[in-house]
C-alpha cells in the first residue's frame, strides 16, 4: 500500500519546503479569487515601476499564472531538486536556487531596460512596432495607457522557471551523461545535450520574439547564473567535477 507519510518524508526538507511555498501560494491566489492582487505585490516589475519593490526579486519566483505553469515547474523541481539537494547539501543547495532565481529577475530587468522599454521612453513609436510586434502596441491601445509610469505596471513576471532553468543547468554540469527522456519521446538523450538543447531553444524564442508572453531570457538567466556558480564551486573543489 501506498504510504504517503514515508513518500512525503523520503523528500529532503528544502525541495519539498519549495514545493509547499509554492502550492500554498497558488492556493492563496485562487481563495483570493481576484480580490487582492497578488501579482501587484508579490510578481516582478520593471524597476522603474511604482509597483516595483525589491523584494520581488525573491517573492515573483513563488507566484504561477496558472496550475499548468505551476505543475510543470513543481514536476520539475520535484524530479531535479531531490537528486540535487543531497549532491549539494541542504544549504548550499538553497543558496543556489534562489541565486538562480534571482538572477532570472536580474536579466529580465535588463531586458526590459534596453529593448522595449527604451524605445518607448524614447517615443519611438516604430521602434517599439518593430521590436515588439503589434502584440506590445495592442497592450498598449487596450489598457489605454499613454501615461509612461501606468504602462510599466502593467508587465509583470513571475514562477520559479528561472530557478528550475537553474536547477537543470546544474544537473546537467554535475550529471553530464545521465539519460533524460523527453515526453512522448522514448530516446534517452544525455544531460548536457538536452540542457544546451532547452538553452538554444530559449535564445531562439527570446530573439524572434515566439512565445512573447514567456519570460525566455529570464530562463537563460537562471542558466547563466547557475553555469557561474556550479564553475566556481568546481574550481575551488566544493562539488565534484562530474557524478556520473
Amino acid at each position: 500500500m501506498f504510504n504517503s507519510r514515508g513518500f512525503f518524508s523520503s523528500i529532503p526538507t528544502v525541495t519539498k519546503n519549495l514545493l509547499i511555498i509554492n502550492i500554498l501560494m497558488w492556493v492563496a491566489t485562487l481563495a483570493l479569487g481576484g480580490k487582492v492582487d497578488l501579482d501587484k505585490y508579490l510578481g516582478l516589475h520593471y524597476w522603474e515601476a511604482s509597483d516595483f519593490n525589491v523584494a520581488q526579486f525573491i517573492t515573483y519566483m513563488f507566484m504561477h499564472a496558472n496550475f499548468s505553469h505551476l505543475f510543470f515547474n513543481m514536476f520539475s523541481l520535484f524530479m531535479f531538486g531531490i537528486i540535487l539537494e543531497r549532491a549539494l547539501g541542504p544549504g548550499r543547495y538553497l543558496f543556489y536556487y534562489i541565486s538562480c532565481g534571482i538572477g532570472a529577475a536580474l536579466v529580465q530587468e535588463v531586458v526590459w531596460t534596453f529593448t522595449w522599454i527604451d524605445v518607448l521612453k524614447l517615443g519611438d513609436q516604430n521602434g517599439f512596432v518593430a521590436l515588439q510586434g503589434q502584440e506590445a502596441l495592442n497592450y498598449l491601445l487596450q489598457y489605454n495607457v499613454p501615461e509612461l509610469e501606468r504602462f510599466f505596471n502593467i508587465f509583470v513576471t513571475i514562477g520559479a522557471s528561472g530557478a528550475v532553468f537553474g536547477l537543470l543547468l546544474a544537473f546537467a554540469m554535475l550529471f553530464p551523461n545521465m539519460p533524460m527522456y523527453l515526453f512522448f519521446i522514448p530516446i534517452p538523450i544525455k544531460a548536457k545535450w538536452m540542457v544546451i538543447g532547452y538553452g538554444l531553444l530559449e535564445l531562439a524564442f527570446g530573439v524572434t520574439g515566439a512565445q512573447s508572453t514567456v519570460a525566455h531570457f529570464a530562463h537563460l538567466g537562471g542558466m547563466l547564473f547557475g553555469f557561474f556558480i556550479i564553475w566556481y564551486w568546481k574550481k575551488k573543489g566544493v562539488v565534484g567535477g562530474g557524478f556520473y
